[in-house]
């Protein structure tokens, strides 16, 4: 994936090496069941966040400095943050830029208190997308993801597609939805349509990167393949193999590895977000 050298400006937060207090442990087992759970969120995350760390939602990161992000990684991030905002900007009338906070180990949120465990995820209520980048390493480690750059930025586009379902009002339907929703099964097919719709919107940005950037965020010969290997390893029925040993459907929250692959390239093939209707 061609980025370096890309446009910089979106909204990065660099909050890494300030102390957030203790993140819950467990080891590696319980970063897997964390994951399982939670990876990609992008419905209220407040619950599962405020449970995990036993700290409230106003409790903020110890004080310290923060800044732009000055390292190789950090400013992939930006780079890439900045390209898909520079797409939605093209494609959705009134969209407004959201927050980028990266952080180590745990940090104070809109949602409450995100800790590196959950992996990366969208709080609507601020708006912002919490990324710590560890969690790149124990996707391709624990969880047979690709370590691509386009592998990497198709993590950051996805939680940037749920900041456009808030925009659009999709997030808080669905969410209305559950509540109204006849048992937790029922409910859950709501949050699979919500996040491989996501994955579509994810797919769509890749397609237009290259043009919203003049050629300097663009995929290169096989960046897509290793999106889709991605995609793959964290379909929920990959996870709970990993975590149980069995597939449950009913359990499902983000889609079958089939159902990611086929929206994330659904997206990408079409460039269009009207074409990523997952809930009809």
């Amino acid at each position: 994936m061609r980025w370096k050298g890309g446009r910089k400006g979106g909204n990065v937060e660099d909050r890494r090496g300030i102390s957030g207090g203790k993140v819950a442990g467990g080891g590696i087992g319980f970063v897997l069941i964390a994951l399982v759970v939670s990876y990609f969120l992008g419905i209220d995350p407040q619950p599962l966040l405020e449970a995990g760390s036993g700290m409230s939602s106003g409790q903020q990161q110890q004080s310290g400095e923060v800044g732009t992000p000055e390292d190789e990684a950090g400013q992939f991030v930006d780079v890439v943050g900045t390209n898909v905002n520079d797409v939605w900007t093209g494609l959705l009338d009134g969209y407004k830029k959201p927050n980028v906070v990266i952080y180590t180990e745990g940090t104070g949120t809109g949602c409450g208190y995100g800790q590196a465990a959950m992996g990366p995820f969208y709080c609507p209520a601020d708006q912002t997308i919490y990324l710590d980048l560890s969690f790149w390493q124990q996707m391709e480690t624990q969880l047979g993801a690709s370590g691509a750059d386009f592998a990497r930025a198709y993590v950051i586009a996805h939680e940037y597609g749920h900041h456009v379902q808030t925009l659009t009002g999709a997030s808080q339907q669905v969410r209305k939805a559950q509540q109204q929703a006849r048992n937790q099964a029922a409910a859950n097919k709501y949050s699979v349509a919500l996040e491989l719709q996501a994955d579509c919107y994810a797919g769509v940005w890749a397609a237009r990167a290259a043009e919203a950037s003049n050629g300097q965020v663009a995929l290169e010969r096989g960046d897509m393949a290793e999106g889709l290997k991605t995609a793959n390893a964290i379909g929920d029925d990959m996870l709970q193999k990993r975590s149980t040993g069995r597939v449950s459907p009913e359990g499902f929250t983000h889609g079958s590895a089939e159902q990611r692959m086929e929206w994330l390239t659904r997206g990408y093939e079409s460039g269009d977000p009207r074409q990523c209707d997952t809930f009809n």
